[in-house]
Parts: structure tokens; sequence; C-alpha cells
């Protein structure tokens, strides 16, 4: 598995910038576009799958991370879209809270009425400044953990790269 550090989720195939989108075959660049898709969901689910949360990844436990994993080729056929989709299992959309983290303590509220100082009700100076140096203080509930997309991105750029150019070339000839 790669390393996560400073890795693009984003690959730009080179020598076909001069053409117009009208001159390639459109189902067959839609056709390329759903290979890489399978591709690097497969490498990404197995990414997932068998770190058992290890390489900081997130722990497999029901199957629902898993599942959520697919891919979208953009009405155009030009782009193609893999991420984790918010599924039925899913209460609520937790890779995103998987990849940011969350941290300790509450968030900080608007002061109660009356609590806060002059006309306005406002903090102090500073207060809220200490307020949020308290909260990153108090470390993660839950850590933010690798990018296992961009990873699987890297592990199978140079498949993505000669699927895509076979497709464009085929797409133009």
């Amino acid at each position: 598995m790669a390393n996560s550090v400073g890795v693009d989720g984003y690959i730009h195939i080179e020598g076909f910038d001069k053409f117009e989108r009208d001159a390639f075959d459109k189902k067959k660049i839609r056709a390329g576009m759903r290979k890489v898709g399978k591709l690097v969901r497969q490498r990404a689910q197995l990414n997932v799958a068998l770190s058992r949360g290890q390489d900081s990844y997130p722990i497999n436990r029901t199957g629902a991370l898993l599942e959520s994993i697919n891919f979208k080729v953009s009405r155009s056929g030009f782009l193609v879209k893999i991420a984790p989709y918010k599924s039925s299992a899913m209460e609520t959309y937790y890779p995103a809270y998987l990849f940011f983290g969350v941290r300790m303590g509450n968030r900080i509220k608007q002061l109660a009425p009356g609590a806060g100082a002059g006309k306005s009700n406002r903090r102090r100076k500073g207060e809220r400044a200490a307020l949020v140096t308290q909260r990153k203080n108090n470390g993660w509930r839950i850590q933010p953990r690798a990018n296992y997309m961009s990873d699987a991105l890297q592990d199978t750029s140079s498949d993505v790269r000669s699927i895509l150019s076979d497709a464009f070339a085929d797409a133009l000839g």
C-alpha cells in the first residue's frame, strides 16, 4: 500500500488535449472510464478489507464502507469519480468522519442571553481563541484515517494511464 502523504487524487492523460471532444467516440471513452472505475474501486475495497486497521486505514467491521465505494462516469463521459457514497446501510455519511476525524469536546456555541459582554452579548476579547485552543488540545475522539481512495489511485496509476490512453486512441481513430 502506498504512502498517503502528498498523494493527489487526480490523473490527467497528456497528448489528447489538442483535440475537441467531438472528435472522440464517446462510447469507447465511457467504456474505458468504466473499466478504470472498476479497477480503482476494487483496489480501494482491497485496501480497506485487507488492512484490518493497519496503515491507519479504517477497520472493516460491517462491510458498509466496502459496499459504499463505487464509481460514476460523468454525463459527458470524460471523467470518472470513484468515492464512498452514502448507502442505505449507513445512518450518516461516516466516511467523512473517518477522513477528517472528530475532535473531543463540544463545538463552540453561541452565548446564552446575558452571559456575554455589553449590549451585543459578545465574548470578551481572546475568549473564543482560548476556547478553540482548548478544544484542539483535547485530542481526537475519532482519529483521522489515511486516504485509501488516493492510495488506490496511486497504486493503479500505471494501469489507469495505459487503459485510458488506449481508450482515447481507439476512440479517435
